[in-house]
């Protein structure tokens, strides 16, 4: 059976289909469907999908997007958090045979995704040997966040996400050292991957609409960056911590964060080698220089 097309993601569908279905759109569900067709078009082909692709995508909808998703890769790993539209999904997708529809939480915790996701993912992957996952979603604002993030340091790491997200979140995940919005969201993702903002997305090509602006955001893991970190685990962890204290001086932010394991003067011999001030502050620093802080905070230490 053929894919159904994404031409009924307007307004005037939407309302008459939820009408139907005594669907309400949920708004802590993070519920804004993209009614630009043009431009879920431009999200589809930003992600440069295969028939060597496997896909998964968080937040299902009614299925518009991912009618697409099925027509181009190996197979579409779709989840939906709300039980009425998963329903509208699975009616709209019904007889497609590479699309599992997994009605839950995608995360586990903030800190962690859904086993049973992870789970679906492998076994899809495992189904068709040699292919490559990634993530392309509509994704809902109040996850973006955790599920970018989780998914990096997973076992389930994606090649790609192409994903339109909150452009306030766009610009931190792109953002410099020295600027407002660098952050260690932005280390963590600049650690690893290349980002490109693709494209500026107007409330208005949402229904309902935002109340800010978002935007196409291309990810493409890079496998060189990601082995320059010696333990990711340790080295997330330890970026959000000096990102606490972005603006205060380094030197004091590493003092108190060791304070049982270093000594002043001991902070002073891991920063000497490194050309840092006294006064550099986090916020300042740029990712290579974070990375050879970490690891050398975490040899003196002796952290695991």
């Amino acid at each position: 059976m053929n894919a159904p097309a994404a031409s009924h993601q307007t307004v005037s569908y939407l309302v008459k289909r939820f009408a139907e279905a005594g669907v309400e759109v949920k708004p802590r569900h993070g519920q804004n469907f993209l009614i630009d067709l043009n431009l879920l078009g431009i999200l589809v082909d930003t992600a440069e999908l295969t028939p060597g692709d496997v896909v998964l995508e968080v937040g299902t909808g009614t299925g518009a997007l991912t009618g697409l998703l099925v027509q181009r890769a190996a197979f579409v790993v779709s989840v939906e958090i709300d039980p009425q539209m998963h329903q509208l999904a699975s009616e709209e997708l019904f007889g497609v045979p590479n699309v599992l529809l997994l009605q839950q939480d995608a995360l586990h915790s903030k800190s962690s995704l859904s086993p049973a996701i992870v789970e679906a993912v492998k076994g899809e992957l495992e189904s068709h040997p040699g292919s490559r996952l990634k993530l392309v979603a509509n994704l809902p604002y109040n996850v973006a966040t955790p599920i970018i993030s989780n998914l990096l340091a997973s076992e389930i790491c994606p090649r790609s996400m192409t994903v339109t997200i909150q452009k306030e979140l766009a610009d931190r995940m792109t953002a410099r050292p020295s600027t407002k919005n660098y952050s260690a969201l932005s280390v963590w993702i600049q650690s690893q991957c290349r980002a490109q903002l693709i494209r500026t997305l107007p409330p208005t090509v949402f229904w309902p609409r935002p109340r800010v602006t978002s935007a196409i955001l291309q990810v493409d893991v890079d496998p060189e960056l990601r082995n320059r970190i010696a333990d990711p685990e340790y080295f997330h962890d330890f970026v959000r911590q000096l990102f606490c204290h972005r603006r205060k001086f380094l030197r004091g932010v590493l003092a108190s964060l060791c304070k049982d394991r270093l000594t002043k003067a001991d902070v002073d011999a891991l920063l000497s080698p490194l050309h840092l001030n006294a006064d550099v502050r986090a916020e300042q620093l740029d990712v290579a220089t974070l990375l050879t802080l970490s690891d050398a905070v975490q040899a003196a230490t002796g952290a695991e």
